[in-house]
């Protein structure tokens, strides 16, 4: 909202003015918490995934070898428009076989348009440039729900002869492609979200806390109309008058805003050196030192030779291995109780480790129960 100020106000109305706006309490677009439709999902509105198999044309020589299940695939499509080939005469060097996959969301109409995923799984070099034709995608249940068909979208390229004393160019992956909206739903699939005036809250992470504090936030909303039955689940009532038409009631439902509960975790990723830690993450009073030990191996060989003008002697090629070994010193420090993440990556970095270092540290620290969170090693 804007306020509008006259030119001539005195300073003690300005500042009762400039208080009243501190003061005043801050919108429900800017509360702490997170809202339930961000945090927990609807028992029965769920997501279901489709596969089929298609074939993708137009690759100008980038296509499959003539693999058979592909001659096969083109010889029977060609069929489909009347025209019988024998598939021994089929050339495929310009066609792909191809899965293709999709995600159909709970209330998907008839006419919605997913996004689609095509991976080559034949012999080709790359999808680009190609164009999916019309591909049936299939349930679990074996019924068709989607058909998929369009120019793929390939984020990435191959260049180059290759082979013996070629060269080639490839970024990412060109055998996987997507098209965005290519699918079509045909098939609506039913979704039941109230039961017997009740509908089911389940939490993305499962916590007994969470769940708790979601219930009771509800209650706060809608008195006596919600109960967490376990650690993922809570199960609401609906008003009476709404059964039929909920969208007003779970609306609002979603719009109540929850503190989730969440746990002391700390996720390391030794392939990519990566060190995820929640804020609940405590420390308990230990001594921390870490060296640096480098060891390093480098062969060569020494050639051993006769004499000049010598009559005997031959001339012999022997391996050497020099090895080095070098430590940096460490030092011990200190690591007083820390209550907070802030205080242990200060407390860490004091000591000047690299994030592998501290992947053994965290490590270290787990195993003398100075750590007191769960760690997570991927």
């Amino acid at each position: 909202m804007l306020t509008l100020i006259p030119h001539r106000m005195s300073l003690r109305t300005l500042l009762a003015l400039l208080l009243t706006l501190v003061l005043s309490p801050l919108p429900a677009a800017f509360g702490l918490g997170s809202r339930i439709k961000d945090l927990a999902m609807f028992a029965g509105a769920r997501d279901n995934q489709l596969v089929g198999y298609g074939l993708v044309i137009g690759l100008a020589g980038d296509g499959d070898k003539d693999q058979v299940y592909t001659v096969r695939s083109v010889a029977n499509m060609l069929q489909r428009f009347g025209i019988n080939v024998p598939s021994t005469t089929v050339s495929s060097k310009n066609v792909a076989v191809v899965m293709v996959t999709a995600d159909i969301r709970a209330f998907s109409k008839n006419g919605s348009r997913l996004d689609v995923t095509v991976a080559s799984m034949g012999d080709a070099k790359s999808l680009q440039g190609g164009v999916l034709l019309q591909t049936p995608l299939l349930g679990a249940d074996g019924k068709v729900y989607a058909v998929a068909q369009g120019p793929l979208a390939v984020g990435g390229f191959i260049g180059g002869a290759g082979g013996a004393g070629g060269a080639t160019v490839q970024k990412n992956h060109p055998t996987v492609a997507q098209i965005p909206g290519g699918a079509l739903v045909e098939r609506e699939i039913p979704s039941e979200i109230v039961r017997e005036r009740h509908l089911e809250l389940l939490l993305r992470e499962a916590d007994f806390t969470s769940a708790a504090r979601m219930a009771a936030a509800i209650n706060q909303e809608f008195p006596g109309s919600a109960e967490a039955t376990d650690a993922m689940s809570i199960r609401v009532r609906v008003p009476e008058g709404d059964e039929r038409s909920p969208v007003r009631f779970i609306s609002r439902l979603e719009s109540i805003e929850v503190d989730p509960d969440v746990a002391a975790r700390i996720i390391i990723n030794e392939r990519t050196g990566t060190i995820v830690a929640t804020a609940r993450i405590k420390v308990s009073a230990c001594a921390v030192s870490h060296g640096e030990l480098t060891i390093t191996v480098a062969s060569s060989t020494d050639v051993s030779q006769p004499a000049p003008l010598s009559q005997t002697g031959n001339t012999v090629a022997a391996p050497r291995t020099d090895t080095k070994v070098s430590e940096a010193k460490g030092r011990l420090i200190i690591l007083t109780e820390m209550p907070t993440v802030e205080k242990v990556a200060a407390g860490l970095n004091a000591i000047g480790v690299t994030p592998r270092d501290m992947m053994a540290i965290f490590q270290a620290m787990k195993q003398a129960g100075a750590l007191q969170a769960e760690l997570i090693l991927r």
